[in-house]
Protein backbone atom coordinates (compact mmCIF):
# COMPACT_ATOMS: atom_id res chain seq x y z
CA UNK A 1 0.00 0.00 0.00
CA UNK A 2 1.48 3.63 -1.05
CA UNK A 3 -0.40 6.35 0.02
CA UNK A 4 0.58 9.91 -0.59
CA UNK A 5 -0.86 12.79 2.48
CA UNK A 6 -1.04 16.20 1.25
CA UNK A 7 -2.60 19.42 1.93
CA UNK A 8 -2.51 23.15 2.43
CA UNK A 9 0.28 23.79 5.03
CA UNK A 10 -0.11 23.40 8.25
CA UNK A 11 -3.45 21.43 7.93
CA UNK A 12 -1.64 18.34 10.20
CA UNK A 13 -0.62 15.69 6.99
CA UNK A 14 2.16 14.81 8.97
CA UNK A 15 0.63 14.06 12.33
CA UNK A 16 -1.48 12.06 10.25
CA UNK A 17 1.56 10.38 8.34
CA UNK A 18 3.31 9.93 11.28
CA UNK A 19 0.74 7.88 13.27
CA UNK A 20 -0.59 5.86 10.24
CA UNK A 21 2.81 5.30 9.83
CA UNK A 22 2.71 3.57 13.52
CA UNK A 23 -0.43 2.13 13.49
CA UNK A 24 0.25 -0.12 10.24
CA UNK A 25 3.82 -0.85 12.13
CA UNK A 26 1.97 -2.09 14.77
CA UNK A 27 -0.31 -4.33 12.86
CA UNK A 28 2.93 -6.00 11.78
CA UNK A 29 3.45 -4.04 8.62
CA UNK A 30 7.28 -2.66 7.20
CA UNK A 31 6.85 0.82 7.05
CA UNK A 32 8.52 3.49 4.76
CA UNK A 33 7.74 6.95 6.10
CA UNK A 34 8.88 9.44 3.32
CA UNK A 35 9.58 13.02 4.59
CA UNK A 36 9.14 14.84 1.44
CA UNK A 37 8.45 17.93 2.72
CA UNK A 38 11.37 20.47 2.77
CA UNK A 39 10.19 21.63 6.15
CA UNK A 40 11.32 18.11 7.24
CA UNK A 41 8.79 17.66 10.32
CA UNK A 42 8.07 14.03 10.24
CA UNK A 43 11.06 13.09 12.51
CA UNK A 44 9.20 15.45 15.19
CA UNK A 45 5.95 13.75 14.81
CA UNK A 46 7.71 10.33 15.82
CA UNK A 47 9.31 12.25 18.63
CA UNK A 48 12.71 11.66 17.67
CA UNK A 49 14.84 13.81 19.75
CA UNK A 50 16.06 17.26 17.79
CA UNK A 51 19.32 17.01 17.48
CA UNK A 52 19.52 13.30 16.32
CA UNK A 53 16.64 14.58 13.64
CA UNK A 54 19.10 16.78 12.69
CA UNK A 55 21.48 14.38 11.74
CA UNK A 56 19.43 12.26 9.13
CA UNK A 57 20.91 14.26 6.25
CA UNK A 58 18.13 14.73 3.67
CA UNK A 59 19.16 13.08 0.13
CA UNK A 60 18.89 16.34 -1.76
CA UNK A 61 22.06 17.48 0.45
CA UNK A 62 24.25 14.45 -0.49
CA UNK A 63 25.48 16.38 -3.64
CA UNK A 64 28.58 13.75 -4.00
CA UNK A 65 26.26 11.14 -3.95
CA UNK A 66 23.57 12.72 -7.01
CA UNK A 67 26.49 13.34 -8.94
CA UNK A 68 27.94 9.88 -8.78
CA UNK A 69 24.34 8.21 -9.78
CA UNK A 70 23.52 10.33 -12.39
CA UNK A 71 26.70 11.42 -13.58
CA UNK A 72 25.81 15.69 -13.35
CA UNK A 73 26.60 18.15 -10.75
CA UNK A 74 23.95 18.86 -8.81
CA UNK A 75 22.60 22.68 -9.73
CA UNK A 76 23.20 22.44 -13.07
CA UNK A 77 20.06 21.39 -15.76
CA UNK A 78 20.15 20.25 -19.18
CA UNK A 79 22.91 18.72 -20.57
CA UNK A 80 23.20 14.73 -20.60
CA UNK A 81 23.04 12.52 -17.43
CA UNK A 82 21.53 9.36 -16.70
CA UNK A 83 17.18 9.04 -16.02
CA UNK A 84 17.54 5.84 -14.46
CA UNK A 85 20.09 6.16 -11.78
CA UNK A 86 20.93 3.47 -8.89
CA UNK A 87 18.84 3.86 -5.79
CA UNK A 88 17.74 0.49 -4.62
CA UNK A 89 20.11 1.22 -1.81
CA UNK A 90 19.35 4.54 -0.72
CA UNK A 91 16.66 3.45 1.83
CA UNK A 92 19.07 1.36 4.04
CA UNK A 93 22.02 3.26 3.75
CA UNK A 94 20.11 6.89 4.07
CA UNK A 95 17.52 5.96 6.25
CA UNK A 96 16.73 6.29 10.28
CA UNK A 97 15.46 2.99 11.76
CA UNK A 98 12.81 4.47 13.97
CA UNK A 99 11.84 0.99 15.32
CA UNK A 100 11.84 -2.32 13.98
CA UNK A 101 9.44 -1.95 11.15
CA UNK A 102 9.48 1.93 10.73
CA UNK A 103 12.26 3.16 8.32
CA UNK A 104 12.17 7.14 7.86
CA UNK A 105 13.70 8.44 4.45
CA UNK A 106 14.18 12.33 4.08
CA UNK A 107 14.07 13.43 0.28
CA UNK A 108 14.97 16.89 1.15
CA UNK A 109 13.84 20.04 -1.39
CA UNK A 110 14.46 19.52 -4.96
CA UNK A 111 15.55 22.56 -7.10
CA UNK A 112 12.51 25.07 -8.15
CA UNK A 113 9.81 22.92 -6.70
CA UNK A 114 7.37 23.98 -8.92
CA UNK A 115 8.93 24.23 -12.73
CA UNK A 116 9.72 20.33 -13.17
CA UNK A 117 13.12 21.53 -13.62
CA UNK A 118 15.03 18.83 -15.61
CA UNK A 119 17.99 18.65 -13.18
CA UNK A 120 20.08 15.93 -11.42
CA UNK A 121 18.40 16.60 -8.47
CA UNK A 122 14.74 16.17 -9.06
CA UNK A 123 15.35 12.89 -12.01
CA UNK A 124 17.15 11.29 -8.78
CA UNK A 125 14.32 12.25 -6.36
CA UNK A 126 11.65 11.16 -8.64
CA UNK A 127 13.75 7.73 -9.26
CA UNK A 128 13.71 7.26 -5.91
CA UNK A 129 9.95 7.72 -5.19
CA UNK A 130 9.02 5.73 -7.98
CA UNK A 131 11.13 2.60 -7.14
CA UNK A 132 9.39 2.89 -3.61
CA UNK A 133 5.98 3.30 -4.55
CA UNK A 134 6.76 0.33 -7.47
CA UNK A 135 9.57 -1.97 -6.59
CA UNK A 136 9.47 -2.26 -2.53
CA UNK A 137 6.80 -4.30 -0.77
CA UNK A 138 6.73 -2.11 2.52
CA UNK A 139 4.08 0.49 3.11
CA UNK A 140 5.13 3.50 1.67
CA UNK A 141 3.71 6.63 3.50
CA UNK A 142 4.38 10.16 1.38
CA UNK A 143 4.18 13.31 3.66
CA UNK A 144 4.37 15.54 0.44
CA UNK A 145 5.45 19.39 0.51
CA UNK A 146 2.46 21.84 2.29
CA UNK A 147 0.28 22.50 -1.07
CA UNK A 148 0.03 21.11 -4.86
CA UNK A 149 3.82 22.12 -6.35
CA UNK A 150 4.81 18.06 -5.77
CA UNK A 151 2.06 17.03 -7.91
CA UNK A 152 3.81 19.20 -11.15
CA UNK A 153 6.92 17.21 -10.83
CA UNK A 154 5.51 13.63 -11.35
CA UNK A 155 6.85 12.46 -8.02
CA UNK A 156 3.24 10.74 -6.98
CA UNK A 157 2.53 9.19 -10.29
CA UNK A 158 2.72 5.54 -8.90
CA UNK A 159 1.27 5.67 -5.62
CA UNK A 160 -2.52 3.92 -4.75
CA UNK A 161 -3.76 7.00 -3.32
CA UNK A 162 -3.87 10.83 -2.16
CA UNK A 163 -5.36 11.41 1.13
CA UNK A 164 -5.88 15.58 1.48
CA UNK A 165 -6.05 16.73 4.75
CA UNK A 166 -8.00 20.02 5.12
CA UNK A 167 -9.64 21.72 8.06
CA UNK A 168 -12.53 23.61 8.24
CA UNK A 169 -11.58 26.71 6.19
CA UNK A 170 -11.89 27.39 2.39
CA UNK A 171 -8.65 27.67 1.02
CA UNK A 172 -8.01 24.20 2.50
CA UNK A 173 -11.03 22.70 0.74
CA UNK A 174 -10.06 24.48 -2.41
CA UNK A 175 -6.69 23.07 -2.28
CA UNK A 176 -8.08 19.31 -2.08
CA UNK A 177 -10.34 20.22 -5.08
CA UNK A 178 -7.00 21.41 -7.08
CA UNK A 179 -5.72 17.94 -5.91
CA UNK A 180 -8.20 15.48 -7.19
CA UNK A 181 -8.15 17.67 -10.27
CA UNK A 182 -4.12 17.36 -10.99
CA UNK A 183 -3.96 13.73 -9.49
CA UNK A 184 -6.49 12.68 -12.41
CA UNK A 185 -3.42 13.24 -14.88
CA UNK A 186 -1.11 10.88 -12.86
CA UNK A 187 -3.52 8.13 -13.42
CA UNK A 188 -3.91 8.16 -9.63
CA UNK A 189 -7.32 6.32 -9.06
CA UNK A 190 -8.10 7.32 -5.83
CA UNK A 191 -8.44 10.81 -3.93
CA UNK A 192 -9.37 11.01 -0.06
CA UNK A 193 -10.39 13.62 2.36
CA UNK A 194 -9.33 13.50 5.88
CA UNK A 195 -10.42 16.11 7.77
CA UNK A 196 -8.62 17.10 11.07
CA UNK A 197 -8.95 19.80 14.06
CA UNK A 198 -12.67 19.25 14.20
CA UNK A 199 -14.36 21.15 16.88
CA UNK A 200 -17.77 19.80 15.97
CA UNK A 201 -20.66 18.14 13.34
CA UNK A 202 -20.95 21.75 11.78
CA UNK A 203 -17.69 21.61 10.87
CA UNK A 204 -17.82 18.00 8.95
CA UNK A 205 -20.79 18.60 7.04
CA UNK A 206 -19.25 22.15 5.93
CA UNK A 207 -16.18 20.02 4.84
CA UNK A 208 -18.26 17.24 3.22
CA UNK A 209 -20.38 19.55 1.30
CA UNK A 210 -17.41 21.65 0.58
CA UNK A 211 -15.42 18.84 -0.88
CA UNK A 212 -18.53 17.46 -3.19
CA UNK A 213 -17.29 14.52 -4.90
CA UNK A 214 -14.26 13.48 -3.45
CA UNK A 215 -14.13 10.48 -0.74
CA UNK A 216 -14.30 11.05 3.10
CA UNK A 217 -12.37 8.98 5.25
CA UNK A 218 -13.18 10.44 8.17
CA UNK A 219 -12.00 12.80 10.56
CA UNK A 220 -9.71 13.85 13.51
CA UNK A 221 -11.07 16.14 16.17
CA UNK A 222 -9.40 19.12 17.67
CA UNK A 223 -7.16 18.13 20.98
CA UNK A 224 -5.22 19.73 22.95
CA UNK A 225 -2.93 16.41 23.60
CA UNK A 226 -1.43 16.87 19.94
CA UNK A 227 -0.26 20.21 20.71
CA UNK A 228 0.92 19.29 23.87
CA UNK A 229 2.92 16.41 22.52
CA UNK A 230 4.46 18.49 20.05
CA UNK A 231 5.36 20.98 22.85
CA UNK A 232 7.21 17.91 25.05
CA UNK A 233 9.08 16.46 21.92
CA UNK A 234 6.96 13.26 21.97
CA UNK A 235 4.76 11.24 19.34
CA UNK A 236 1.02 12.66 19.31
CA UNK A 237 -0.40 8.81 19.92
CA UNK A 238 2.14 8.21 22.86
CA UNK A 239 0.26 11.35 24.20
CA UNK A 240 -3.57 10.33 23.03
CA UNK A 241 -5.68 7.81 22.58
CA UNK A 242 -8.22 9.72 20.87
CA UNK A 243 -6.28 10.40 18.19
CA UNK A 244 -4.77 6.37 17.85
CA UNK A 245 -8.65 5.77 17.91
CA UNK A 246 -9.80 8.56 15.24
CA UNK A 247 -6.52 7.35 12.99
CA UNK A 248 -7.28 3.58 13.00
CA UNK A 249 -10.84 4.29 11.58
CA UNK A 250 -9.42 6.08 8.96
CA UNK A 251 -6.64 3.53 8.24
CA UNK A 252 -9.05 0.63 8.22
CA UNK A 253 -11.62 2.40 5.67
CA UNK A 254 -8.81 3.17 3.67
CA UNK A 255 -7.01 -0.29 3.24
CA UNK A 256 -10.67 -1.94 3.02
CA UNK A 257 -11.34 0.15 -0.02
CA UNK A 258 -7.79 -0.02 -1.48
CA UNK A 259 -8.11 -4.04 -0.90
CA UNK A 260 -11.27 -4.69 -1.75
Amino acid sequence: MKISVTGKGGVGKTTLSAVLSYLFALEGRRVIAVDADPDANLASAFGIDKDIAAKIKPITDIQGLIEERTGAKPGTSGGVFKINPKVDDIPEEYGYKIDPKILLLRTGKSKDASSGCYCPENIFLRRLLKYLVTERDEVVIVDMEAGIEHLTRGTAEAVDAFIVVVEPGQRSIQTAGIVKDMAKTLGVKEVFVVANKVRNAEDIDFIKNGIKDIKFLGHINFNNSIMEADIKGIAPYKNSTEILNEVKNIKDKISSILNG
